[in-house]
Parts: C-alpha cells; structure tokens; sequence
C-alpha cells in the first residue's frame, strides 16, 4: 500500500494553467475525491499521477518514490475510467484477465486473481458473457475488477459512475466505498457531483480553474466552508447567498440585506466586529430555512417575509422558493407545511448556522 503525494504541481497547456501550484498529501489507505465544475483540473491531477500527462512543474510521489519520469505500467497503479473501455470481442474472464497475461503472471495466478475480484464484485455468473451482454451497472463492476486483479498499491476512478442511471448510482457508490474498507487500499476519486464526493470521500480537494479551493473533511466543507465558492459547491440545493451590510443599532449586531435585516447571535459578534458598515455576503443554506409553523427545537430564530413563488414537493420535504424586493432564496420545509404559491409568507432563518463572507476576497470570515 502507498500513500501519494503533490508537491507543487503545475500543468500548463501554452500560456493556460490547468492545474496551479497543487500540493496535497495523500495517507495510506485514505479515500480522497477531487470534486468540482467542468474543466477545474480534477481529471488532469489524476491523468498525471497516473503518468497519462506529462508534469509541467513540480513532483509526484507515490510513497516514497519520485514518479514523474516513471512510465504509467511501473507505477502500481490501477484507473477506472468514465468509458469502461472494455475489449468487445473478449469475455468478461478474458477482459479482467488481460492485463495479468500481458505481464505473464502464472496462469493459476490469473485464475485466483480474477475469481476473487469476481467474488468480491458479485459477478462471478457473468464470466462467460461477452460486454455487449451486461447492463451498464455490469460493465462498471468488470471495469472495477480488471483493476482489483492488478492488486494496486493505488486505484484511481475517473467518473467511473457517469455512465449509470440514477438509482443504480447511489448503488455503485456504496459498493466503491464497501470495496475500499475491504481491499484497505489507496483510492483517489475524480467526480463532478458533490453527493457522491460527500458520501464517499475520507477528504475532499475542492477545485476551481486549477486552483486548490479547500482540502477537508466531508463535514468540515459543509460546517465551514472556505470560501463563497466552495460554499456555494458543497451543498444541494446550494447555499443562498445574500449582499448585505453589517450593521450596529443598540449594542446588537445586524445583517442588513435591504429588503430585510437579522440579528447575529451574541456569541459570533464580537468575530464580526470589524467588518461593521462594510459590505459582505450572507450565506445560509436551504436546510437551515425553515416553516416558522414546524419550527427545530435549538434554533436561534430570526423571521424573513417573502412571498412564495414555487413550491417543489419530495415526499420527506418541500422545497420553497421565496422572493423578496431585491432577493430569492430556497427553504427545504416539514412535510406539513401550507404554504401556497403566490401567498406571503414568512421563513425562519436559523442564524446559529449562518455563514458570513469578506466580499471583496470571497473568503469565509471566522
């Protein structure tokens, strides 16, 4: 088993940094996802670490040895990639066993490696099937077990669940992360969706046009964000942001957002304080709005009237969009709630859980 490290990698393509300055530590055994939009960098991190593309600046380590000239077949890696890229004309035996016959392990070897895998995978009925006979759900676990038969010192997934349907999704992720206990393995993850970044990941490398944004716990990117960006990412539906000025009237703090304004609680004032009169941006997430008829016990409530322009029912919950003079905003209310489209209607914030931003940096304020 290995750990990785980034020590200062850039990839640039001409005058563009695709990826800028990326230094992450990897443990031994961690489960680390690289999550963010389209084009951040997160493919490109993994494309390098697997000696797919060159390193412009900067090393790559995995564990102990220097791998930035190493070619990718000597670097006891294993990927999984977002087109499974399975051989059409072999077996689902012969796909996973391919690899291993190309460095001329001992058949015997072969057989035990890929019953194993199949076992572990639940496919073990499938060996004889050719690729264009599985489901996309199939396909995926033969592409994941042509790598649990390399026996990795790191596996590398990229997308790999893109290709499936939503119910099948939230499936193959808890058998990724069922597989990662059982094998106690290096994982390193690329996707796009935070759900599947949040449930998955040991830590989380937020990115941003190649930047590094926050490097974190799954809770901690949630409870405390870094900045608007990775605030506004981590989250579904995401963070409601407000431009608003802090304010002081009477010895209690305010953040005025125009249309209406709420009191900071007592205990984060005094953190606050030197941003009084200036502009900042107000976050609060849709789970922290509620129905002031169905109130959580423990919250430090602070009324905003709005009215209701749409109303999303789910069953365990009812997404409201509100609208204000100069705002609109996502409150996730108790399933009892009366709320009627086009009506007035108050939502109650829970201030205890709010989030406050330095506009001009885009940084958290602590």
């Amino acid at each position: 088993m290995a750990s990785v490290t980034y020590e200062h990698v850039y990839k640039r393509f001409g005058d563009v940094n695709a990826v800028a300055d990326l230094s992450i530590e990897v443990a031994d055994k961690e489960f680390l996802v690289f999550v963010g939009p389209s084009g951040c960098g997160k493919s490109t991190s993994l494309r390098m670490l697997a000696g797919l593309e060159e390193i412009s600046e900067g090393n790559i380590y995995i564990g102990d040895r220097l791998v930035n000239d190493v070619p990718p077949k000597d670097r006891d890696i294993a990927m999984v990639f977002q087109s499974y890229a399975l051989y059409p004309h072999m077996t689902v035996y012969d796909n996973m066993a391919f690899g291993l016959k190309l460095r001329k392990v001992p058949k015997q070897e072969i057989d035990r490696r890929v019953k194993e895998a199949a076992g572990i995978l639940g496919i073990e009925h499938l060996l004889d099937r050719k690729p264009k006979q599985l489901s996309g759900g199939q396909r995926q676990r033969v592409a994941v077990g042509r790598a649990i038969v390399r026996e990795p010192n790191v596996f590398l997934m990229d997308e790999p669940l893109s290709n499936l349907d939503a119910k099948l999704r939230v499936q193959a992720r808890t058998e990724i992360s069922k597989l990662h206990l059982r094998l106690g393995t290096t994982f390193i993850y690329v996707t796009h969706d935070q759900t599947e970044a949040m449930t998955m990941g040991t830590r989380i490398a937020v990115l941003k046009d190649g930047i590094l944004q926050q490097l974190d716990t799954p809770q901690n990117l949630y409870d405390r964000p870094g900045n608007v960006f990775v605030a506004g990412f981590i989250g579904s539906p995401a963070m409601n942001f407000f431009e608003a000025t802090l304010i002081q009237e009477n010895g209690i703090t305010y953040v005025d957002c125009k249309d209406f304004r709420v009191a900071v609680p007592e205990d984060r004032a005094s953190t606050y304080k030197p941003y009084l009169g200036k502009e900042v941006v107000f976050g609060m997430r849709p789970e922290h709005i509620h129905d002031p008829d169905f109130p959580p016990p423990g919250i430090t409530p602070a009324l905003v009237p709005g009215k209701i322009e749409v109303t999303e029912l789910m069953g365990n919950e009812v997404l409201t969009y509100f609208a204000t003079d100069n705002h609109t905003f996502i409150g996730r209310f108790d399933p009892r709630t009366k709320v009627v489209i086009g009506t007035s209607k108050s939502a109650t914030f829970d201030m205890s859980r709010m989030h406050l931003f330095d506009k001009q940096t885009e940084k958290a304020i602590r």
